[in-house]
């Protein structure tokens, strides 16, 4: 059993010592510092000059294809999203200048709000500044000293951090191991509260969790469950209401969390659920009450994409296509890939280390394409990956044009 906050190493949260408060951060300065020595270009300090749209730009003075935004449905370039962005701006101004609970709830907010209550069927829905804050804030409130959070080792550092604020007890459990999550909630005392924290769709290597037997076991054992639908959200499921939907289990979890900043296109987070007491969340939960709400124009931009998503499903058709497509054809040339069969609009590349990783990335950009270098240890297995995220925008042309891409640096650096 967990006594406290035990989650793997990340960048964002070393080990403290004594005299210099940066000394901590050594390690990764001197990484950097090596990588940048080697004569690569810094992969973590691209600029976007201009974005054309949802899948071209001018990235660090040249014409890239991009597949590494997250864009998934290419929601951002949307006519009817950008018309209703400067519509609101309009009308409401710039933003709000104020909390949700003092002046900072427009009308723009219900109708987010209200739009995300019919996209899943559920009676709540609650909108939050960031998709980070919207984990932060719920499992921070809902899970408390003297609870326990039973977690996916390899959880989202939003999710990590939530456990760490609400001070519960954090139980982590092997990734997507349904065995080893069941002994962990067994171990629990009776009678403790308990909270089961799933993903849909793992952002690193693009996998889904089995939540049909996941939800199940954690009924079972009593506990409440909360799936983070982030990357799954608008093209997964038959309604694109994400894994909890494709596995049938979205009537039994009890909080589902998403971003707006994937296939919704613009910035946010938000709750969902039907629990009967959900609303009292917007006096107790410190990072809603605490945080200024979102501009007028991203929720009104943000309304209008969650609701042309509900009638997305020829998007969501190509964008399957174009991930099994680059999964496929990525496997065809020798790369070594995340998981077996294409499971989400992620497709992760393993490199042989940090340095190839690196060069990879490069040659890549080089050829025109932009795509995440994910790098140790904030990565499973301390692998690192080229996370390729697929864009219902993308044509068919171009991914064939994106694989050529890959075959010409992966040769070049000797990665195939």
């Amino acid at each position: 059993m967990s006594q406290g906050p035990v989650q793997p190493d990340r960048p964002d949260r070393p080990e403290g010592g004594q005299g210099d408060l940066f000394s901590k951060f050594d390690d990764t300065i001197a990484m950097r510092a090596n990588l940048l020595a080697s004569g690569v270009t810094d992969p973590f300090a691209l600029v976007m000059e201009k974005v054309h749209s949802p899948t071209r730009a001018v990235c660090n003075g040249r014409e890239t294809i991009l597949l590494g935004t997250y864009n998934y449905m290419g929601m951002t370039f949307d006519p009817d999203v950008i018309s209703a962005g400067q519509q609101a701006l309009r009308d409401y101004g710039s933003g709000t200048t104020g909390s949700r609970v003092l002046n900072g709830t427009y009308q723009g907010h219900r109708e987010c709000e209200a739009a995300l209550r019919e996209f899943y069927g559920m009676d709540h829905a609650m909108v939050f500044s960031t998709g980070y804050q919207a984990n932060l804030g719920i499992i921070s409130t809902i899970a408390g000293k003297g609870d326990y959070v039973v977690l996916d080792i390899d959880s989202h550092a939003s999710i990590w951090d939530g456990c760490s604020m609400g001070q519960a007890e954090i139980v982590p459990f092997r990734h997507n191991d349904i065995e080893a999550m069941e002994k962990r909630l067994k171990r629990i005392p009776e009678g403790a509260g308990k909270l089961v924290v799933l993903e849909g769709v793992y952002s690193m290597l693009g996998d889904v969790a089995p939540l049909a037997e996941m939800v199940r076991i954690a009924k079972a054992n009593g506990a409440m469950v909360l799936v983070d639908e982030a990357h799954s959200m608008g093209f997964i499921g038959e309604n694109g209401r994400g894994v909890v939907e494709e596995a049938g289990v979205i009537d039994d979890v009890d909080f589902i969390i998403g971003t707006f900043s994937k296939s919704v296109g613009t910035v946010g987070g938000f709750c969902v659920s039907n629990h009967p007491k959900f609303d009292i969340m917007r006096l107790v939960c410190r990072p809603y009450v605490f945080t200024a709400s979102l501009p007028p124009s991203v929720v009104a931009t943000a309304a209008t994409s969650i609701r042309k998503l509900m009638d997305a499903r020829d998007k969501r058709e190509h964008l399957w296509k174009n991930s099994r497509r680059l999964h496929g054809g990525l496997k065809a040339l020798g790369f070594r890939l995340g998981t077996e069969e294409p499971q989400s609009a992620i497709v992760a590349v393993i490199m042989p280390d940090l340095e190839q990783g690196a060069s990879m990335w490069e040659a890549l950009l080089r050829e025109g394409l932009y795509v995440n270098l994910a790098r140790p240890p904030a990565t499973p297995a301390n692998m690192t990956l080229l996370r390729c995220s697929l864009c219902a925008e993308h044509s068919d042309e171009e991914v064939e044009t994106i694989l050529g891409m890959f075959e010409r640096a992966g040769r070049a650096t000797g990665i195939i």
